[in-house]
């Protein structure tokens, strides 16, 4: 089979926004979405365990050695705007900052939310990420996948994918997204819309810790409050576990003061759940993935 390109041995640290993870028996970062196929066409042949990661955010990866191939999808960046139709092609591993940049120069509205999102359309799609009610699944048309059983790649259109808050099926199902055709508002101001994308960047690095490595949010908002708000109501904003610190400047975040490992952030996550619930009687789901862990 050919481009076939992998690594042995990765240090996964290096490719999660919280600086944290094991290694990858093997890892690669396809150019294209045919690369990205053939690998996962590889993976399924050699009866390997594959894992897909995008920008590495909203990821906790355990310290151990993790089987399997890993695929990195942040070279697969292709993305193609057409600003009469307001129609954009993104490929899985598109950064939203970028995107959200480009959308505004070329005059569509609607996703100036997303340039404070570290994390990419295919990452952002598997776990429906959003801010507040807003979330690229509403400016969604279809997306083409492949499916890792019978290794057919095809497309579904948005009506057919159940999203719910931070949920997609994506995460129970065996298929992997390929890339994204999303709709967006033509014909807008494009300095108004560049100030307000800015203005949205500015408020983002001004309220959520952006000078230490961190997930972005850990917890889903419960019904009617606040993860940030409950956590910090029990004034649990700076408690520590090893190199693992809850955010000063905002509750939802946990930040890696350069030495956490994945017990600490696990443990810290933990304690934050148990003191939340003795508290205040409600569960806070996380909204961070977990890889190599017994997590349920």
């Amino acid at each position: 089979m050919k481009n076939i390109n992998f690594q042995e041995k990765v240090s996964l640290s290096n490719y999660t926004t919280i600086k944290v993870g094991g290694f990858a028996e093997y890892f690669s970062k396809p150019n294209s979405t045919d690369e990205f196929i053939n690998l996962i066409k590889w993976s399924r042949l050699n009866n390997q365990k594959c894992r897909i990661i995008g920008a590495g955010s909203n990821l906790l990866i355990n310290n151990i050695f993790l089987k399997g191939l890993t695929i990195c999808t942040k070279k697969m960046c292709s993305i193609k705007i057409d600003s009469h139709s307001g129609i954009v092609v993104a490929e899985a591993g598109v950064m939203l900052p970028t995107m959200s940049n480009m959308l505004a120069k070329n005059g569509l509205q609607g996703g100036e939310w997303t340039v404070g999102i570290p994390g990419t359309v295919g990452g952002s799609i598997y776990m429906n990420a959003g801010s507040k009610e807003l979330s690229l699944a509403n400016n969604l048309l279809s997306v083409q996948v492949i499916d890792t059983e019978t290794l057919k790649l095809f497309e579904i259109e948005k009506k057919d994918i159940n999203f719910q808050y931070r949920f997609s099926p994506f995460q129970q199902n065996n298929l992997i997204i390929i890339s994204a055709k999303l709709l967006f508002t033509p014909k807008g101001n494009v300095e108004q819309l560049l100030e307000t994308t800015k203005k949205n960047l500015r408020k983002k690095t001004e309220t959520q810790p952006y000078d230490l490595p961190s997930f972005g949010s850990v917890f889903k908002n419960p019904n009617n409050t606040y993860a940030g708000k409950l956590i910090e109501e029990l004034g649990l904003k700076g408690f520590k576990i090893g190199g693992a610190e809850i955010s000063t400047i905002h509750g939802n975040f946990i930040v890696n003061n350069y030495s956490a490992n994945s017990k600490d952030i696990l443990d810290l996550i933990t304690v934050i759940q148990q003191k939340v619930l003795q508290k205040k009687g409600i569960f806070l789901q996380p909204e961070v993935r977990m890889i190599g862990f017994d997590y349920p």
